[in-house]
């Protein structure tokens, strides 16, 4: 696909969204960005308010350990992802923070909850992923493989496609772009 047309469905993706969405809807990740910006690190209460954000089920197997696991421990790992996530180029630092929670339960496996979370904690350079982000990525021709490392290989397709929107004229943020490709996921 041309890098205009690209463009363009990206943009009028993100258009679309902010017609449909009040700004009201990310109020929580606001929140929690806030706290993140704060202190440096999440806990179990704004991963809790994450959870809810992105509508996941928290009655599941997770959770319950998750609430078992000392708030500090949850907070080491969120500080030390954060760190990670400033570190280097996007696609080491997204690794690198994506690891850093790999250690809580809950974010071992799948990258929806964890890329919320590094979004909050870093909202300047990481983008939140879900599958409907995956989808609007193949909509736009970009294969994104699922293997280990997926979310890095994300970031480095937001980032490139925020480089495209730029050249075109377009400055948008790690947040537009995942907006968009969520639209585009339908």
């Amino acid at each position: 696909m041309a890098a205009d047309d690209v463009v363009e469905r990206l943009v009028g993706a993100l258009h679309e969204y902010q017609a449909k969405v009040t700004p009201s809807y990310d109020e929580v990740l606001n929140e929690v960005t806030a706290v993140a910006k704060e202190t440096g690190s999440l806990g179990k209460v704004e991963i809790g308010a994450l959870v809810l954000w992105k509508r996941l089920n928290a009655s599941t197997k997770w959770a319950a350990q998750l609430m078992n696991t000392p708030d500090t421990e949850v907070r080491a790992a969120t500080a030390a992802a954060r760190r990670a996530a400033e570190a280097t180029e996007i696609e080491a630092a997204a690794r690198a923070a994506r690891a850093a929670i790999w250690v809580l339960p809950g974010f071992r496996t799948g990258d929806a909850l964890a890329s919320a979370v590094l979004c909050a904690l870093v909202p300047h350079r990481l983008a939140v992923y879900d599958r409907r982000a995956h989808a609007g990525l193949h909509s736009l021709g970009i294969t994104l493989s699922n293997g280990s490392g997926r979310y890095g290989r994300y970031m480095v397709a937001v980032e490139q496609l925020r480089d495209r929107a730029l050249e075109s004229g377009h400055e948008l943020t790690v947040r537009d772009v995942d907006l968009a490709l969520y639209t585009l996921g339908g």
